[in-house]
């Protein structure tokens, strides 16, 4: 959809997603003002096409207009692309706080947008979730948005969909959420958005085959999204399917080919995989000599890179490119002093590393503070003191980090929990302690990979160490061991 001026241009097609053939395309030139009724002629000729009926309450449901106010459908799509972007963003909490800027505006001009409401429920509980914003103010709002909807349409199922995610997301409470997603998929029977949540959902659960079913069975519905390839692709990472993630990867650059994130997240299944840099190297500096603005969305791949092949004026050139924002992994969330701090320690710089963490605890001691019982937070805090020296501390911050989310509760941070408590025994000389904490981490899934083992600073206390060398040949693929 393309708007100019008050006039709306929507291009639909019809395509099968098991041949590729297109099998109806049309282009559609309208007053703006006619938006709605377009989508609601474009979904009864696909009906036609396909030959099926549209049952009575899915007719009534597609000629219902979402709102009446044009400017807050706007803001609506607006945000809803920006929060579809969060996947592999380096800008992840930039792109999310602009959604809820926008979606405000939206339903500040049009209350009774559930739509709207719902996405807005989506925003708060992706900044909470990911560890952006993880304080009760974030999930109260997230408590408003979703029972705005829940008020505005009780019977809709967006808005308990929407109220499933917040259960998952703001809770971890996951087998209310699955109840309100039974409901959800009453009201929408073939939505592929019930059978991702439900995948992101069993997901949390290490319910790994019901997880990756559901998302296919998303992707059998809607084939193209490109949001859930890559979730489905986060999956195999998980996994150590690099084979399957590498194809996925593939399906979604298919559909968005100069998506740098993704890109560079297929390039770096080598590094993970395979303890393969080049790929990644190729891909950063090709970008890097096309476009050198495009540095800030690059920096935090660039970072790892530039430390796993020991480039360390790379690094420093990443971490001024990655500027303020945060970098890491799932709610692992490092500060670009904790990268400096990070990087002065594997160039062999105590003097540096020293006053970078100095200026990173500052920091995570006010996150903590605000999150005192949010593993990731800790967690970091411990690392950080790690890297100070303050042994006691560190590793009562990295066990209490493991106590606060453990594997039952979230196997996928919980997992992080486990491999930052192991660094965090490297870097305090708990050689023995750190081997027993990769030896749970490379048995249950998670990011955790052979390249990181091999290449990654985080390590380096453990190289040569006999039992730290056996668990990273166990993680090497088939043909290097």
């Amino acid at each position: 959809m393309r708007c100019v001026g008050k006039q709306v241009r929507i291009s639909a097609q019809l395509i099968d997603a098991r041949t590729d053939l297109h099998k109806w395309a049309e282009k559609y030139d309208r007053p703006l003002d006619d938006v709605f009724a377009i989508q609601s002629e474009i979904a009864k000729t696909i009906a036609d096409q396909l030959q099926v009926e549209i049952a009575p309450n899915e007719k009534a449901a597609i000629e219902e207009r979402p709102t009446t106010d044009l400017a807050a459908f706007d803001l609506y799509i607006r945000a809803e692309k920006l929060l579809l972007s969060t996947s592999f963003s380096t800008r992840g909490k930039e792109n999310i706080a602009n959604a809820i800027a926008l979606l405000d505006q939206a339903v500040a001009r049009d209350p009774h947008f559930l739509f709207a409401w719902c996405q807005l429920a989506t925003a708060h509980d992706a900044l909470y979730f990911l560890g952006f914003d993880h304080i009760p103010a974030r999930l109260s709002l997230g408590d408003r948005a979703v029972a705005t909807a829940l008020r505005l349409k009780p019977d809709s199922g967006e808005a308990h969909l929407a109220r499933a995610r917040h259960l998952y997301q703001g809770y971890l409470d996951y087998e209310p959420a699955l109840a309100e997603l039974a409901i959800a998929r009453q009201a929408l029977p073939n939505d592929a958005s019930v059978f991702a949540l439900t995948g992101y959902i069993y997901r949390r659960q290490g319910r790994w085959d019901e997880s990756t079913h559901n998302l296919e069975n998303a992707l059998a519905i809607d084939p193209r999204n490109f949001y859930t390839l890559q979730q489905l692709s986060l999956s195999y990472n998980l996994l150590r399917r690099y084979p399957e993630m590498a194809a996925t990867l593939d399906r979604a650059l298919a559909i968005v080919p100069n998506d740098i994130d993704t890109g560079l997240t297929r390039a770096e299944v080598d590094l993970s995989w395979r303890a393969d840099p080049r790929p990644l190297h190729a891909m950063i500096y090709n970008l890097l000599g096309q476009n050198p603005a495009a540095a800030t969305d690059l920096a935090a791949a660039w970072l790892f890179l530039a430390l796993s092949e020991r480039d360390f004026p790379a690094a420093a050139r990443a971490l001024a490119a990655l500027k303020d924002e945060p970098f890491g992994v799932d709610a692992i969330q490092l500060s670009r002093t904790f990268g400096e701090g990070l990087t002065a320690r594997a160039r062999g710089d105590a003097a540096a590393a020293q006053a970078a963490f100095a200026a990173a605890r500052a920091d995570q001691e006010k996150v903590v503070a605000a999150q005192a019982d949010y593993g990731p937070a800790v967690c970091i805090l411990g690392v950080i003191d790690a890297g100070l020296g303050r042994k006691e501390d560190a590793i009562r911050e990295g066990r209490r980090a493991v106590e606060l989310l453990p594997l039952q509760r979230d196997p996928i941070n919980g997992a992080h929990m486990i491999e930052f408590l192991a660094v965090i025994y490297a870097w305090t000389g708990e050689v023995d302690l750190a081997c027993e904490q990769l030896e749970v981490a490379i048995k249950i899934p998670g990011t955790l990979s052979y390249g990181q083992l091999r290449l990654y600073p985080f390590w380096d206390p453990l190289r040569g160490n006999p039992c730290f060398e056996k668990i990273v040949a166990s993680l090497a693929p088939s043909g290097s061991r």
